[in-house]
């Protein structure tokens, strides 16, 4: 019969060498790209073209024949620096370089987390096991579908920030290094990591406190100067330069989701709820539930929330992981709460509480394994269901990157173009050298080398848009328009408005689906 020892090598060996197997096969098929980290692209393509860094050079809306430069800090940098430091050593293209990119954050990330279960307290077969439920939600197998950026590089740095949170014994150099360091290298892989980095600090001054003979003002002034200084830095250099998501608030608003989103957030990220879900409030998809039901499952889940943090509390024995829980949540209810309340720009995604639902599942998961077998099969049915829903995603998104998607010079998979039209697009952009290619999908731009790029955001159908967005004024050399068929009427008509320089447009079909309109 084998060991616990035995089966947690064979669990964790297992998921790394299937992890590597995905990262071989999204190599030779990489993924499509969201629209954040299609943004970070941009600018990516900018400093390739000879823009500075960090900045994103796209056309004047005051005059299109000029170009202006704007340092972007609305997403963190990390999301396209990393996939071009592994385009610029191995010679990849972008789509190849992401591929690169999500392995290795894959495989840091999993160790990561093995590393800080253990050290927390729980045995290497609950820390395997641990990293098994992990692996098999939706969340972790996204990134073979769709690079999303900074969701990546924060999975492969929380872990070890956390690790690290656990092995630091005293206020010395190391501990100065250690905060001042992740502060810079948290926000590098992703902004929203500001709060986790302060909720990281927290725990690991109540912990450094809590030691006998310890100086609470001491281990304070020890942690909070170097993080003084780390986010110092990170303010003059980066976000001071421009808007972020905390820039813009739209006054005061309470509702049920507005605490009862937080509260909920070890079910909806821990548990695949919010993505099985296509989106609780915020959808991906098309809405499973009504606004109304929608409420009802949230109020229900934070309920059953509250009570799985507060039977952990009770139940499991270590008394670093207890703080750690109730730390985090605490601290995210305090910050999401009020970024909620003030209506920020942050959406209600399950996705912006990940470390809650990742550092709760060992705490369950010893919790399920102390309960009687039946309750132990019905969450184990329960995983099953997580973990082959997770498989179709994963089957269907490869798939369709594989077989239907089209590619251009990026590499990137593109689901919003056809292979004929995009092929069109990148003869037209080798012909020309002064025009100005326009689309409603930041990452169709990408394929464009050779001139300049204007992206739209896309219309919906209820047909609401500011129109400064979209004016664009003067004149400078041929101008395309690429859109879907779908545009066709009203939309069309908004966006052919927004470049009044432009006189005598003509339609060509691109293909069945896709149409681009010109003007010389």
């Amino acid at each position: 019969m084998l060991s616990q020892q035995n089966l947690s090598r064979i669990i964790t060996g297992a998921i790394f060498t299937i992890v590597l197997v995905l990262g071989v096969l999204l190599f030779l098929s990489p993924p499509a790209v969201f629209p954040d980290p299609a943004n970070g692209f941009h600018v990516m393509r900018s400093m390739e073209m000879g823009g500075g860094f960090n900045r994103l050079v796209s056309p004047d809306q005051e005059d299109i024949a000029k170009n202006t430069s704007e340092f972007l800090t609305w997403w963190s940098p990390g999301q396209y620096l990393v996939p071009y430091a592994c385009k610029t050593l191995f010679g990849l293209n972008t789509g190849q370089a992401s591929a690169v990119a999500i392995t290795l954050c894959q495989l840091l990330g999993l160790a990561g987390f093995f590393a800080l279960f253990k050290k927390i307290g729980f045995t290497p077969l609950i820390s395997a096991l641990s990293l098994l439920f992990m692996a098999c939600q939706q969340f972790f197998v996204v990134p073979y579908t769709f690079y999303n950026g900074g969701e990546t590089l924060l999975f492969a740095f929380l872990g070890w920030f956390l690790y690290g949170c656990l092995v630091i014994k005293a206020p010395d150099w190391k501990l100065v290094v250690f905060v001042l360091f992740a502060g810079w290298i948290g926000f590098f892989c992703k902004s929203s990591c500001i709060w986790m980095y302060a909720a990281g600090l927290l725990f690991l001054w109540l912990r450094l406190s809590a030691q006998k003979g310890s100086n609470w003002l001491r281990n304070g002034i020890w942690i909070g100067l170097p993080a003084l200084v780390s986010v110092a830095v990170i303010w003059l250099f980066f976000l001071s330069k421009g808007q972020n998501p905390a820039s813009a608030t739209a006054g005061l608003k309470f509702t049920w989701k507005t605490l009862g989103f937080p509260l909920a957030s070890p079910l909806l990220s821990g548990f695949s709820v919010d993505d099985l879900s296509h989106g609780l409030i915020f959808h991906t998809g098309t809405s499973i539930f009504s606004p109304t039901v929608s409420i009802i499952v949230l109020v229900a889940l934070a309920i059953l929330s509250v009570w799985l943090v507060c039977l952990i509390l009770k139940k499991v024995p270590d008394q670093n992981y207890r703080l750690l829980v109730k730390v985090f949540y605490i601290v995210s209810i305090l910050f999401f709460g009020y970024a909620y309340l003030r209506q920020m720009t942050i959406s209600y995604e399950a996705r912006h509480f990940r470390i809650i639902g990742l550092i709760i599942i060992p705490g369950t998961i010893y919790l399920i394994s102390k309960i009687r077998p039946t309750y132990r099969y019905v969450f184990g049915i329960l995983w099953v269901g997580i973990a082959i829903t997770s498989l179709i995603y994963l089957a269907k998104g490869y798939s369709y990157n594989k077989n239907r998607s089209a590619r251009g010079v990026t590499g990137i998979a593109q689901w919003a173009i056809d292979q004929k039209s995009l092929n069109q697009i990148i003869a037209l952009d080798e012909q020309n050298t002064d025009a100005t290619f326009v689309f409603v999908n930041a990452s169709l731009g990408l394929e464009v080398t050779h001139n300049r790029v204007i992206t739209l955001q896309p219309i919906g159908d209820d047909l609401r848009i500011d129109f400064d967005d979209y004016e664009y004024d003067g004149h400078a050399g041929p101008l395309y328009i690429i859109l879907p068929e779908s545009y066709a009427g009203p939309k069309e008509k908004m966006i052919l408005k927004s470049f009044p320089g432009y006189k005598g447009w003509y339609g060509s079909m691109l293909s069945d689906g896709y149409v681009m309109y010109a003007a010389k």
